[in-house]
Formats: structure tokens, sequence, C-alpha cells
């Protein structure tokens, strides 16, 4: 079964179809797995084996992926009769009446719910270390950050408790716990994935549903399952060419690129490891055929930026509080809160409506600029996929406001640009640390060309296959 289990969730499913597996073997092997390894990184907060191994039948006979355990971020991709916590204790007791788009064509699929994955509280910063459930560590060392805001998910695929698991990305939170586990993730081009039933849009369009593997055909794969537009979505993604798992391994033909290895506003630290991650890129994919080039948007350097993403996602919090006071029949009150999140609702709501408009309006403006670069020729951007090195747990601190919030600006310069522009961003796992941690690089594609970046990744992948050791050893502290 450990020979199963390193297999991608595509694998698992033809190992099923072939009779090698059962699915009941298949998801008792992955509960046997988080039962021996999440006490110590305390990935999955919410387990319910005993209601999967009852779900086995449920599926039809011929779903696609049949028998394949999944495990769900526990912040957006809510499932009927389970609970739903953020991260937070603010919503102890509240359970979901109805499974999620997502969640619900997943199901339908064939995937296997065990679980679900830890998040920081309401996904508002890039570690995962929330009061109400502890930390996540990662396994590659136990005393480092798994990132954030998926960070349980990162681990838990990391450390093969099963081959995929869901995400969401608002500012990176697909694509830095992928960079800092080791993984895939991609950041879905804004309104390819539904957020509804009960959503219509997360952070103004910043948050987007996504998955965190082990390969790129399972990303492209379980994207597959979950895109597409549900009537009354407030956006709608340009069309797609066809199905994403087609475009993995298709020529993408000889590509422009600029890339970067510092940020050009200026105020985030270079880091020599983020440099050398970009420079070994750039030097595979010009070996690949393709014109690679220094430089990216010059709007990128624009120190506005991070004031006016900061205003509308505290604006969005402090609307969520007042959401979970309706849901539970209480309201909110800020001493409920970690700290970080209690000054960021208060700025929220000392934000007027007009003054929320206005930055509405400053973002709609640096995403035009954003989107001149693309539309001048350039087909993608390369770039790290986190602005600072792995970091030990601790590293962003509870209390300390100020360094806390400027680490975490630091960290999504890099990221959080393309949620406000909504393009698809894909982190791949192409750098090790001296100390042996990973390193991610991040690819950027203009608005709709998913399939340009699965193109890329899989051909990077075959170029330069990723390696995933803590499956084959043990996760451990050094």
């Amino acid at each position: 079964m450990d020979e199963v289990l390193r297999l991608d969730a595509i694998g698992q499913a033809q190992a099923v179809r072939d009779g090698q597996v059962s699915p009941r073997e298949l998801v008792e092997a992955a509960i046997a797995r988080i039962e021996a390894h999440d006490g110590e990184l305390n990935a999955v907060v919410h387990r319910r084996f005993d209601r999967a191994l009852a779900e086995l039948d449920a599926a039809p006979a011929d779903a696609p992926f049949r028998g394949v355990p999944i495990l769900l971020k526990d912040l957006g991709w809510p499932q009927a009769g389970e609970p739903y916590s953020a991260g937070s204790r603010t919503l102890d007791g509240v359970r979901v009446e109805e499974d999620g788009y997502g969640v619900a064509r997943l199901r339908a699929a064939g995937f296997v719910v065990l679980g679900r994955t830890n998040t920081p509280e309401f996904g508002s910063t890039i570690t995962t270390e929330p009061v109400a459930f502890g930390p996540t560590r990662n396994p590659y060392d136990t005393g480092y950050s798994a990132g954030g805001s998926s960070g349980g998910s990162a681990a838990a695929v990391a450390a093969g408790m099963v081959a995929l698991a869901t995400a969401s990305d608002g500012g990176g939170s697909v694509r830095i716990p992928a960079s800092l586990c080791g993984l895939v993730g991609l950041k879905p081009t804004r309104g390819r994935v539904s957020l509804g039933p009960r959503l219509g849009e997360g952070w103004n369009g910043f948050s987007c549903p996504g998955f965190v593997t082990r390969t790129v055909r399972d990303t492209a794969a379980a994207l597959d399952l979950v895109l597409g537009y549900e009537h009354g979505d407030p956006y709608d993604a340009p069309a797609l060419p066809g199905p994403l798992a087609r475009e993995v391994g298709a020529d993408p033909g000889r590509l422009r690129i600029g890339f970067l290895t510092a940020h050009p506003r200026g105020d985030v630290p270079d880091v020599p490891d983020l440099a050398e991650a970009v420079d070994r890129a750039a030097g595979l994919l010009e070996s690949l055929g393709h014109q690679v080039t220094p430089g990216g948007p010059p709007a990128l350097a624009d120190r506005g930026f991070a004031e006016q993403f900061g205003a509308i996602v505290s604006n969005n919090l402090a609307a969520e509080l007042e959401n979970i006071g309706r849901w539970r029949g209480k309201p909110v009150d800020l001493d409920e809160l970690e700290p970080r999140n209690a000054a960021m609702a208060r700025a929220g709501r000392g934000h007027s409506a007009p003054e929320h408009i206005l930055s509405t309006q400053w973002i709609d403006a640096f995403r035009r600029r954003m989107a001149s670069w693309w539309n001048a020729g350039h087909d993608l951007l390369l770039m790290p996929s986190l602005g600072v090195a792995p970091f030990p747990l601790g590293w962003i601190p509870p209390d300390d406001l100020s360094t806390a919030f400027g680490r975490t600006a630091h960290s999504v310069a890099y990221t959080s640009p393309f949620n406000a522009t909504g393009q698809p961003a894909i982190s791949l796992p192409l750098h090790m640390t001296a100390a042996g941690l990973p390193v991610g690089v991040q690819l950027v594609a203009a608005a709709g060309r998913e399939d340009l970046l699965v193109r890329v990744a899989s051909q990077i992948e075959e170029a330069r296959p990723f390696v995933h050791p803590m499956i084959d050893r043990n996760p451990g502290r050094r």
C-alpha cells in the first residue's frame, strides 16, 4: 500500500480500475498514514474516517476517481453536515447545510473526503498557526512553517497522506504553501471556479479555489472537474480551448518569457535562494527553446499597491465577521479574534463605503497597467513564489503586529498582485535550499491562459521531474 500511496491521484485511480487495490484498501491506507504522521504535523483538524468508509459505494462504478482519498481545506470548500471553522474559534459548533459546488463535483467524480485541513484564522496570513488548532508543521522540517493559508493541505500532500487536497488563494495561499512544501500549486483565473452556492466572490474577487498536488497532470485533472461558470456567479473566466488535462504534454511553442530575481518595488529584501531558484528556472526554460529575458510589468514597482490591497482585505474581513454573527446567531466580538485579525477588522470597520469603492477603482486601474505588459507580446512572467526564504514556526509573531504585517507584506509581494489582477499563476517545486527545504518558482500568464501554464509546467516537469522525498521517508523533526 505504501507503493500505491506514492502514486499521484490519477495513478491511484488507475490502480483501482486495474484491480490492483480496492477503494476500501486505498482509503484505509490513507487513513493509516494520517493516523501515523499527523500527530507530528497537525495538518488534519477535522476527521471523518468512519463516514468516509461508509460512503465508499456512493460514487458510480465508472467515476473517474472512484475511491481516491482527498482532504478539504477548512476554509471555503464547504461539505454538507461537516464542521466549518476557517481556523477560528468564532465558528465553534457551526455545521454546513449543503456542499459547495466544487465539493459536490469532486464527490461525484468518486473522491472520498477524509477530513478538513488546518488553516490560519480566516486565511489572513502566510503561515498556518491558528490559536484554535495549533501550528501545522512542515514535513521537511517540523520546526518550519508549511505556509498558509493552505498549509494543512500542503503538509498533508507532501507527507503522502493524500495525493492532492483542496486549497484557495487570496494573496498567495495556494502558491506559498506549495513552494514551502515542494508541491505544484496553480491559482486559476478569477471566475474559473465558482464559490457558490453560498458565496459569489471572496475578498472582492481576489480569492480563488485551487489545489495542491504532486504532479502537473493531477492539477489539470482536478481543475477540469470543478471549473465552470454557475448561474449567478459575478465573474466568468475566458473560455479555455479544451480540457486542461489535454494540455499536459502539449507543445507550448517558443514563448517570450520575462523573469525577475528581485522585486522591482525595491522594499522587498533580496534572498539569494530565491534568486538562484529563478535563475536556474530561467536557464531551464531557455534550454527548452524559449526566449527568456530579464524584466517584468513596470506596475509591479508601484508602492501604493500593498496599501490598497490590504484595505480591501480588511474591509472584507470586517464584512465576514458580520456574516458569521448572523450565521451563528451572535455578533462577533473582536476579543474573540487573534490580534492580527482584530486589528484588520478594526481597520475595515473604520473605512467608509466611498473609501472602499476608491480602493477597488485603484485596483481596477492597476489591473489594466499590469495587463499592458502581456498585451505588449509577453507570454509568461517567471519569478519567486514567495518573497522570503523558508521560515520557522513563530516567525510571524502573533503579538508584534508591526513585525507580523511587515514580514507578511514582503512574503506576498510576488503573489498578491495576481490575486488583484485575476491572472492565473502556478508554483513549481524546482529548488531546494542547502538545508534541504523546498523553494518554488512561479509562472504567471495572461488572464484565461491556464492552458499555457499547464503546457509549460508539464514541459518543465518532464525535463526536470519533481521529487517528493517526504513520501518515501517519515516526516520528522531535525
